[in-house]
């Protein structure tokens, strides 16, 4: 079955050109595909609801083409339904060069283009011109209240078909609101720059760290508002230690405070790529202040010595199929992971929750990359994940990896537990800490060191024992590695960690000093 697309774009001429430059073969694809191409999903409406303009095509009685730019306010070109599509067409220069040509032929072309994120979207269909008095609710449904232009007729498309283009040859482009929106957080740091006396200049941070891991800072991108990514080299230009798909990298940070301190960033980038890793850091207004000093300090050139790359959020080695869910910048570990089970040859879908599609980093590169594979869930969209959907809709085999918020986290796993899911088939990673209104303060006998703490409701016992001047092993502060690890010899722990097996709790008894709590009011470790 050819694609609807290949049906009309594929005449014999073109299949001959195909053949003379050596593309044929690539194009046949098109020509056995499943999908036909002309029902619109949401991923199109979601795009051309976004377009504030774009390019139709028409031909003359005397076959001449005529190529013609319509603009309105954005979201002007609306879906009607999953074939059809239709604006309301203003009135222009008087010419009805398109119109007298779509009287006489209803065939149209339509290019509808994304310049910032370097997309287009190309549509067939056939056009059928109506007019108020013939058919004014559905010239209302086309009206855009706000737009205050003469609306001549409405152009209805019954869409024939359609196609993606690749990025290449297209140029970034970016209108005015747009160029606002890059620059908000330029400016929202700038601001906070005049307004804070920084105890350590950013041309003074040159090298921070002492891991054994050198990394030069080479690239530096906006994602987001408030996303950036960070490109990582070896100074020396080697390639760098090989990471697994989930890894993460220990990196050097001085707060504002002078203090010198490190936070944990999924390497994002693929695998494969063993000569650069990449990070991407959202900035957290209100987060203990490593994000925003990498924002603010983090510059090109700089050296960080960190660790090593460490994986506690592995794949599974056997043919299950991966289920990849995301929130938010949960998206850094999935995109890797992503990418080493797309060249596995395994079976995996993305599901990728946001705010919006403006917020969420790397969503161009995910849609080219995989596609159908990948489901967006936005939420100023009114389009958002639900657990029981997400869980019931696949094999038990099925293995479920999540990272992202919290509250996201918790959902999926209490579904699963209501649904008796494997333990071992939902795996997560968090990036903060669990923590719930119910804490309470709770009183920790510190064995070896012969001391009693008292944990406050919003702290730690790691933070607390730290406090206590015992230099007690962490990493994470997550609960996603374990090395907080230590012994429980009286009370009833609260396991809130990712790291531990059932029997290391059960059985050997051991607890996550970072995350962890005590349902008991005294608590006894092995410290």
């Amino acid at each position: 079955m050819a694609s609807a697309f290949a049906d009309i774009a594929f005449t014999p001429s073109v299949k001959a050109a195909q053949s003379l430059y050596g593309s044929r073969q690539a194009n046949l694809g098109f020509e056995s595909s499943e999908d036909k191409r002309n029902l619109l999903t949401e991923r199109e409406a979601e795009f051309i609801a976004e377009r504030d303009s774009f390019y139709q095509a028409t031909a003359s009685e005397s076959d001449w083409p005529y190529v013609q730019h319509r603009g309105g306010p954005k979201g002007f070109l609306k879906v009607l339904d999953e074939r059809t599509i239709g604006f309301a067409d203003f009135r222009g220069n008087v010419q009805y060069l398109s119109v007298g040509n779509l009287n006489a032929n209803d065939r149209i072309s339509m290019i509808l283009m994304d310049y910032p994120n370097r997309r287009r979207l190309k549509i067939w269909g056939r056009v059928r011109i109506v007019h108020e008095a013939d058919e004014p609710d559905l010239i209302a449904q086309l009206e855009v209240a706000t737009y205050r232009a003469r609306v001549e007729r409405g152009m209805v498309i019954h869409v024939e078909a359609f196609d993606w283009n690749c990025p290449q040859h297209i140029t970034p482009r970016y209108s005015e609101s747009e160029v606002d929106n890059l620059l908000a957080p330029v400016l929202e740091e700038n601001r906070f720059l005049k307004a804070t006396s920084l105890s350590t200049p950013k041309t003074e941070l040159t090298v921070l760290g002492d891991g054994p891991l050198e990394l030069t800072i080479v690239g530096i991108k906006q994602l987001t508002p408030h996303i950036r990514s960070f490109e990582l080299r070896s100074p020396a230009g080697d390639n760098l230690p090989e990471f697994t798909a989930g890894s993460h990298l220990s990196v050097p940070v001085r707060l504002n405070d002078g203090e010198m301190s490190t936070r944990r960033y999924s390497i994002c980038s693929d695998p494969a790529q063993q000569h650069v890793y990449e990070i991407a850091v959202l900035r957290e207004k209100n987060g203990q202040g490593g994000s925003i000093a990498v924002h603010e300090q983090f510059g090109l050139g700089m050296l960080l010595r960190c660790s090593l790359p460490k994986n506690d959020f592995t794949l599974h080695s056997d043919s299950r199929p991966a289920i990849l869910v995301a929130g938010g910048i949960g998206i850094t570990p999935i995109r890797a992971m992503a990418h080493a089970l797309q060249r596995q040859g395994q079976e995996f879908q993305i599901h990728y929750a946001v705010r919006s599609r403006r917020e969420a980093a790397y969503l161009e590169q995910l849609e080219q990359s995989f596609g159908d594979r990948l489901t967006v869930y936005a939420s100023d969209k009114n389009l958002r994940l639900n657990p029981n959907t997400l869980l019931s809709g696949y094999s038990p085999e099925a293995v479920f990896y999540l990272c992202g918020p919290n509250r996201l986290i918790d959902a999926i796993t209490a579904e699963a537990i209501s649904q008796a899911k494997d333990p071992d088939t939902i795996r997560f990673e968090r990036f903060a800490a669990m923590t719930t209104k119910a804490d309470r303060p709770i009183e920790v006998e510190l064995r070896r060191s012969q001391k009693v703490i008292t944990v406050e409701a919003e702290q730690s016992i790691l933070d607390a024992v730290r406090l206590a001047g015992i230099d007690a092993l962490y990493d994470c502060r997550t609960g996603n590695c374990g090395t907080c690890a230590v012994k429980v010899l009286e009370g009833n722990p609260d396991h809130r960690d990712s790291a531990l097996t059932k029997a290391e709790k059960e059985r050997a008894g051991l607890m996550c000093i970072c995350v962890s709590r005590a349902h008991s009011e005294h608590l006894v470790i092995d410290l």
